[in-house]
């Protein structure tokens, strides 16, 4: 039996180890638990953070064989894809590496190995190196994020069959690459393989991409990553697969029924989507409530049903995001510390990573229409920047949305350079319930891509500048 913990995380991602991190520094005795033996969850291990590092390199590649020549560069580019994977991995070593400085720099008990809830204030953990060790926990926190989705007939085998885990892993580029899923890991690792080659087809059960996303973003977006050369199959549903070594022949049909055909290619990617991860943490036993998906039920206070076992991030579903899970981290812990942890969901920025950035807070334009909420628009176009134009990389917009009575900030998206991060200043502005003539009226660094925040703010009472 080891020392008693004030709260012990089952689940060491971005969620799980920032919320022991946060409940260390407040003075908790805190204990976090992994089985995958090394931190960061699947974000820094095999999602966020290795597809950025290949997102980033890809788009290094794609500038040098088709836009330095317009700045005066003439290169030729050759791939080496053993040294892109070498460096992805390098990546995710350094940063899980650093995770762990952390466990040890705020005093977490870092138990390698899967943890269980054996009891009301108590969890099991068969170690990785064997044996068990008994944990007594004052709260317990469920950080396990989750899973890949996929169907009965797409069985992964990641090397024919991938996920994005596999995804990221092929040993050379394939000729033919099917995508099952129009979401942000489709289009994100489409977007990586199609840059170096290989002929993407991205199969979507809807009628359009990136669903949730506002419409005329959307559209936007596929037109773009269309234009890069990724192919699009909409409104279509996958119903079998036929694998061999080093193929797979999907058969499709329109999403509302018809004629069926069929797709070849050498490697499939499936993201359809995540499942909440709980196999084996005897939450069932414990009695805590899942709902008919499996995802753990918590309150407004990120409380299950049964007193003392809390559940952050995926696995309580929402929005499956890594900076979601984190905010709801830090929320648990302040609360068992004493403290008011709070998250406001409806300032949480969705972002994708191809390019252009694809980027959204807040209400959509259909959102405000369903509601019936009033509003006012103001867009800018990238092509009426200055730096954009500067950069050559002008593509796409930003769009504010805002009350039409009070002109609080309501919505901004964003299809465009670094939209990821100019998205920020409007979250911040929301976040303190800012209107569109707050950012209007605040002085921007010229010339800058900000500048385009700034124009939309000031269209949205039909008062851009260059525009």
């Amino acid at each position: 039996m080891s020392d008693n913990f004030d709260v012990v995380v089952i689940g060491g991602g971005p969620g799980g180890y920032v919320c022991a991190i946060r409940a260390a520094q407040l003075g908790l005795k805190a204990a976090i638990v992994e089985k995958r033996g090394t931190l960061g969850g699947t974000c820094l291990n095999v999602g966020c953070i290795p597809a950025k590092a290949l997102l980033q390199s890809t788009h290094l590649y794609e500038m040098a064989a088709h836009e330095m020549a317009d700045h005066g560069i003439k290169v030729t580019p050759k791939l080496d894809l053993p040294k892109m994977l070498e460096r992805k991995d390098a990546v995710v070593k350094q940063l899980t590496s650093g995770v762990e400085f952390l466990m040890k720099k705020n005093k977490v008990k870092y138990f390698v190995g899967e943890g269980k809830v054996t009891g009301a204030d108590e969890v099991t953990v068969s170690l990785n190196d064997g044996g068990s060790e008994v944990i007594k926990a004052e709260n317990v926190v469920i950080a396990t994020g989750s899973d890949v989705a996929s169907l009965p007939f797409l069985e992964i085998d990641e090397k024919v069959m991938v996920s994005s885990t596999g995804g990221m892993e092929l040993p050379k580029v394939p000729k033919k690459l099917a995508v099952i899923g129009g979401g942000v890991i489709g289009l994100e690792l489409g977007s990586v393989w199609n840059r170096l080659g290989a002929e993407v087809t991205v199969i979507e059960f809807l009628d359009g991409i990136l669903p949730g996303m506002d419409g005329e973003v959307r559209k936007t977006a596929q037109k773009l990553l269309a234009k890069q050369g990724i192919n699009f199959k909409l409104a279509t549903k996958v119903t079998a697969a036929k694998k061999t070594k080093s193929s797979v022949t999907l058969t499709m049909e329109p999403a509302a029924g018809g004629d069926a055909e069929e797709l070849k290619a050498d490697i499939c990617l499936v993201s359809i989507g995540r499942r909440p991860y709980t196999d084996n943490l005897g939450l069932a036993e414990a009695g805590v409530e899942m709902d008919e998906r499996g995802f753990v039920k918590a309150d407004h206070d990120l409380q299950t049903n049964v007193a003392g076992i809390f559940a952050i991030g995926d696995v309580i579903g929402g929005l499956m995001l890594a900076h979601k899970a984190e905010e709801e981290g830090i929320a648990v812990a302040e609360m068992l510390a004493g403290q008011s942890g709070h998250v406001n969901y409806d300032v949480i920025p969705g972002i994708v990573y191809t390019h252009p950035e694809i980027a959204g807070v807040g209400k959509t334009e259909e959102q405000l229409k369903e509601e019936g909420i009033a509003y006012k628009k103001g867009k800018f176009p990238f092509t009426a920047n200055g730096r954009a134009l500067a950069n050559g990389d002008s593509e796409g917009f930003v769009k504010i949305l805002s009350d039409k009575t009070t002109d609080r900030v309501l919505g901004c998206h964003i299809v465009g350079p670094q939209g990821g991060d100019l998205i920020q200043e409007v979250v911040q502005a929301m976040e303190f319930g800012g209107s569109a003539e707050d950012i209007a009226r605040t002085c921007h660094g010229h010339p800058g891509l900000p500048e385009a925040v700034k124009e939309a703010a000031l269209a949205v009472d039909k008062r851009a500048i260059h525009a």
